[in-house]
Order: structure tokens, then sequence, then C-alpha cells
């Protein structure tokens, strides 16, 4: 890792994104300091969402998110607020009007959207932790590409008031940190206290491994094997393109509904590649009767393989990293397998754990409602081997 470079921790925050939002004394995360992704709300602030004309159009916001607010109760310390890809529909980390963030640790590689801002600003040194929002993988794949611990936790668990939708039947809020006691300490703060059984058992799933690339793929099974507790298995219910298209097909639904009339009233200038997107997307009017029902045939699937108590270990994405100058073909072999992967989880609002690795991302899936129990084990194991 580079550290705690100011210039490059700089690249994670939105113009005049510095501050001090100082939490309550003598809190449980007391002496933790954190950021917020520009899609989050913080009181006295504008929220942005990565795109000038939409924070122009914005109000100042009266309260912060709830989560950000238990927070600051709990005693972390807010610094300031991070660049995201624009309204969050990016797996890269690129900002055309902020620029992108330098990753820290491959600084000649993107460091993975949409939660850029923040993955970098942790990885660099500025934060201790910091907050993200996950639809499509845009906490996990820049977990990944800046070597954190991150968490996509189970859909619906926490409060989504004060958050710009993005596809809300996806979107859940994540975080980063350095080190997997710390996500586990903003885990025990945020997340709902339920008994579930500890980890005891893990798969590695070979069939998810298959969207790698070869030499990325060969090194994490490798590593992945040391976790395994029980033999190998698979968890694509169908043919792994049918979670991609499913997954593109339902988001481009929830941002008709959820966007399309604040982007018909606003008429924010994109990018011109994020133009394209959005364009894409609200004109895919077309009914999504059976990708709803193969959503749900994929959520009991994954279900069924992952009984509490057991967790299955995959790649977090198909590549260790894309480089900063990625063409537009490279990026577009990405997506495919990228957002495949993460939609095991989103399909199903469970929860995932991404680990670094030597060789990139690994990450551990579990049942819905395990979220808990999936920090202690990675917490638990990064114990007990430093």
């Amino acid at each position: 890792m580079i550290g705690d470079s100011p210039s490059i921790a700089d690249t994670a925050f939105i113009p005049g994104g510095r501050f001090d939002l100082p939490g309550k004394r003598g809190g449980p995360l007391s002496g933790l300091t954190f950021a917020v992704k520009d899609l989050i709300d913080l009181e006295g602030k504008k929220t942005g969402a990565g795109n000038p004309d939409w924070l122009a159009a914005s109000p100042v916001a009266q309260v912060s998110a709830p989560m950000v607010q238990t927070l600051l109760n709990a005693g972390a310390h807010c610094i300031g607020k991070t660049i995201t890809d624009e309204l969050a529909f990016s797996l890269e980390g690129r900002n055309a009007h902020y620029g992108t963030p330098v990753n820290p640790v491959r600084p000649d590689c993107l460091p993975g959207g949409s939660s850029s801002g923040s993955a970098v600003a942790v990885a660099a040194g500025a934060c201790d932790f910091a907050l993200g929002t996950d639809t499509g993988g845009s906490v996990r794949i820049p977990g990944a590409f800046c070597d954190l611990f991150a968490i996509r936790p189970s859909h619906g668990v926490l409060d989504m008031a004060g958050v710009t939708a993005f596809a809300p039947s996806y979107d859940t809020i994540g975080w980063f940190a350095r080190d997997a006691s710390t996500l586990a300490r903003i885990g025990d703060v945020l997340l709902p206290a339920r008994p579930v059984p500890p980890v005891q058992e893990v798969f590695v799933a070979e069939d998810v491994f298959a969207l790698c690339n070869t030499d990325h793929g060969t090194a994490l099974g490798r590593e992945a094997e040391a976790f395994a507790t029980i033999e190998s298995g698979c968890l694509f219910a169908a043919d792994w393109q049918d979670y991609h298209q499913v997954y593109a097909r339902l988001q481009a639904r929830d941002i008709r509904l959820s966007l399309g009339e604040a982007l018909r009233n606003i008429q924010p200038i994109f990018a011109p590649d994020m133009a394209m997107r959005f364009d894409e997307a609200l004109a895919d009017t077309a009914p999504t009767t059976r990708e709803e029902t193969l959503r749900e045939h994929f959520s009991v699937a994954l279900r069924k393989a992952l009984p509490p108590g057991r967790v299955a270990i995959i790649p977090t994405a198909p590549v260790a990293a894309l480089s900063r100058n990625a063409d537009g073909e490279t990026i577009g072999d990405f997506y495919p397998p990228a957002l495949a992967i993460c939609a095991l989880a989103g399909h199903a609002g469970a929860p995932q754990v991404q680990i670094p690795t030597q060789f990139g991302g690994l990450s551990l899936i579990g049942a819905p409602g395990t979220d808990r129990a999936l920090l202690r084990y990675v917490a638990s194991w990064q114990i007990n081997n430093r």
C-alpha cells in the first residue's frame, strides 16, 4: 500500500467535501473516523450523486440519513463526502466531472465503482471506515480493487431513508474497512441483532471461479481452498448469463421507477457512456414478468444451497482490477461476468463479505440475515492468519 498520501486521499472527496462532523462522546465507535458516499444525506449538505446538475437541483438535507446518524450517535466522527460514479451507474470508479479517485494500492488501475471515493478514502488512510452503496457490486468491486474488507448486507436490513435511490429492489448501504475487526464493529452498531448459527461449513463455488480470467481464477482458487471445510459445489442455478440478464432488466425497471421523473425534470448532463446507459435503461419498457420469476428461482436456489451455518466462497470480481486506461472493449467484457457474480447475492438479498487476498478479492456469501455470522467468521479468520 502506498499509504496515507494526502494527494491520493484528496482524490477521494467531492469538491469542498472535507469537513468535520463530530460524533457523540463515549460511544462504541469513539475514536473512529468515517466518510460518506455522495449518495447519502448529511445534515446541512447537498447530496450531489456525482453530477453537478443533480447537485444544483438538490435541496440542503435537513437531517442526516438514519444510518449516518446512528454512527454519529455511536461516537464515530464524519470527515466528509466522497466521489461516486454518476448516480451510481457504474462499477469502474470514474467520474467525468470530479475526476477519478486514485487507487492507492494499484495506481495504474481503476478503483472500482460506484463507491470509489469511499474505498479510496479508506485505502489511503484518510479515515477508518466509509459508507458506500451497493446495488450490483458497488461496494464489493471497489473493495476488491482497493484491497479492503467490505460488506454488502442483507437487502432490507438497513434503513435506506436519506439515500438517493438507484434500483431499490437491489440497493443497500455497505461499508469498507482496512481490517475485519473494524468491519465487524460497524456491523455491531448498524445491523439488527439476530441469533444465527456461526459459520461451520465453507465450500468453494467452482462454477463461479470459472467466470474469472484464467490466471486470476487459478490463483484465487488456490487461496479459496484454504477456507474450504467441505467439498466444492456450485451456486448458479442456471446459465450465468441469465443472472446477468435478469439483473440488467430488473435494474432498468427500477431506474425508470425511481429516477425517471427526476431525470426528465433535471435533465442532467452525463458523461457520454453514462448518458447512453441511462437512455437504454429508460427505453427498456418491456414487461419483466419472466425476470421476476427467474429472480425468485435464483433466490430460492441460493437459500437452499446456503442454510444457516454454511457459506460459499467465490471470487469478488472476474479480474484483479481494471487498468486505469482500459478501453471500451475491455470494459464491455468485464461487465457481464462481474454483474453475474455480484447478482448471486443481489438476486437473493443475501449478505456478502469481501476479503482482500494476495491475488485479489475473495467473498463469502451466506443466507439472508446471516450478516453478523459472516462478519464474526472473517474477523476470526484475520486474527488467526496474522
